[in-house]
């Protein structure tokens, strides 16, 4: 699996610490639990005696694979255990397709991508029992169809747009002084004559550098138009959209509400989780981040799994799921894949 930073450390350095590393955490994922060694020793993959579990538990404690929490003779699986866990697994199994199928049935072909996009994430939710996060598509990219000003009260303007065909958004703007019907709609079709049929983020570099000009050499309507037209475009930013809190619930026992009152803290802090997804657009694939390695303190006790998708072979968005850093990463690492593909694959083909 591909990953942008590097390594934490060096894998356990025997075969039989890797096993005894490998079953502490699958124990510790189902379980919740801390784990000791006579539990370890009744597995049959290890077939080893509890002393001598217990030597290898101890020196991978030394090394910082392992914890031992003060209440427990049990041991849990530090960070570094799961991304050592992590990157021994093979993804080579195919998803069940039954698991995944059921993405194209929430997708209705009169609704915008956004709105695919938010059942994508509600659906991955369902599927892996977790709280999941989706970025809409770079407003950045839309490309502008149509842009209509209508008057309201209060020298407001209601502006409304028309991008990739079938989204529609409406904005109420403030303006300086009040504008005319039929100057809103000579300031329309000056946008739409100019800028129809290019990107929202060219338009804005555009109207941004006119604006820079010589402000004598633009006319009273010209100017009102790049104004509203600015105002419109200022506010399409990224946003995140959040799913499936509620299963977090599940994901959490009772016992460590801790860790629950901190994936709530997280999932509340919407820039910091778009400025992580933002970091799987570079390349394809699963990007995990396993507690500090989101680079973010309010996501030190998480792991998110995320993957991104596509429209028409471009990277405009990305999945993914957060959870507690004990996360079932051999089945959710590829539901994750396979829903950001299914996605991709229907909105390249809408």
């Amino acid at each position: 699996m591909e990953r942008d930073y590097p390594a934490i450390a060096a894998s356990p350095n025997s075969h039989r610490a890797k096993l005894v590393l490998q079953a502490v955490v699958e124990e510790y994922i189902s379980l919740g639990q801390p784990v000791a060694s006579k539990r370890l020793s009744e597995r049959e993959d290890l077939q080893l005696s509890s002393a001598s579990i217990r030597t290898v538990m101890a020196d991978l404690e030394e090394q910082g694979y392992l914890k031992s929490p003060h209440t427990s003779a049990g041991r849990v699986p530090t960070d570094q255990a799961y991304r050592c866990f992590v990157d021994q697994l093979s993804m080579t199994d195919t998803v069940p397709q039954v698991e995944v199928s059921g993405l194209t049935g929430r997708l209705d072909p009169d609704q915008s991508v956004n709105q695919w996009v938010h059942h994508a994430s509600g659906f991955l939710a369902d599927i892996t029992n977790l709280a999941s996060l989706a970025t809409k598509p770079k407003a950045s990219l839309a490309v502008l169809r149509q842009i209509e000003f209508l008057p309201l009260a209060d020298q407001r303007v209601l502006a409304i747009i028309v991008f990739n065909d079938q989204e529609v958004e409406h904005r109420v703007l403030p303006m300086h002084n009040k504008l005319s019907s039929a100057r809103l709609k000579e300031s329309s079709n000056f946008i739409n004559t100019h800028y129809s049929g290019h990107s929202l983020g060219w338009i804005r570099k555009r109207i941004q550098r006119s604006m820079r000009g010589d402000r004598r050499q633009i006319d009273a309507l010209e100017r009102a138009t790049l104004e509203m037209a600015e105002l419109f475009l200022r506010d399409q930013e990224d946003d995140v959209l959040v799913s499936g809190q509620d299963r977090l619930l599940d994901a959490v026992e009772v016992d460590h509400l801790e860790e629950l009152r901190t994936l709530y803290r997280a999932l509340s802090l919407k820039e910091e989780l778009v400025l992580l997804l933002d970091r799987c657009l570079d390349t394809e694939g699963v990007k995990l981040f396993i507690g500090p390695e989101a680079g973010a303190a309010s996501l030190e006790e998480c792991s998110v799994i995320a993957s991104p998708y596509h429209m028409n072979g471009e990277w405009v968005g990305a999945l993914a799921v957060i959870g507690p850093t004990r996360i079932p990463y051999d089945r959710v690492i590829p539901l994750v894949q396979a829903t950001a593909s299914s996605l991709s694959h229907a909105l390249s083909h809408r």
